[in-house]
């Protein structure tokens, strides 16, 4: 049974987080929970971060598994986290909106170039970080599912 790769159960709004480490683990645990991945899906996105910074400039971060973390991914996925207060992602780059990605097969390449399109505009990345709905952030990511 296919799942959509985002939905409402995905998303977290008004986030406090102490640091880049709780801000990936809620990522990867809001997609253990919602049946996206495996509890080990997490270490893998740990393992990733540590290769290189998954801080992609303009206030996100979008963590991921390694390459062999695919095996725990059971359904493609992205968990949605909104940190309004900023969250450290080191060398004083701060996050505010994070977004986790599983992806089946090769589905995380098509699912990062959306995301990457979406967050290109400031102005759609502004209405994330300021969303009070789920909805919100839905209708402006919506062409991922």
């Amino acid at each position: 049974m296919s799942m959509p790769i985002l939905k409402k159960e995905n998303i977290v709004l008004h986030a406090r987080v102490e640091n880049k480490t709780e801000a990936i683990r809620l990522a990867g645990q809001i997609l253990v929970n919602n049946g996206y991945v495996e509890d080990s899906y997490i270490d893998k996105m740990f393992e990733r971060e540590a290769l290189t910074s998954t801080y992609m400039g303009n206030f996100i971060a979008i963590p991921h598994g390694t390459e062999d973390a695919k095996q725990f991914v059971k359904h493609s996925g992205i968990s949605i986290i909104q940190i309004p207060d900023g969250v450290d992602f080191g060398d004083g780059n701060i996050v505010k909106l994070l977004i986790g990605i599983a992806g089946k097969n090769n589905e995380h390449l098509e699912i990062l170039s959306k995301i990457a399109i979406v967050c290109s505009e400031v102005e759609n990345v502004e209405t994330m970080i300021k969303a009070a709905t789920e909805e919100e952030i839905l209708s402006i990511l919506n062409e991922v599912n």
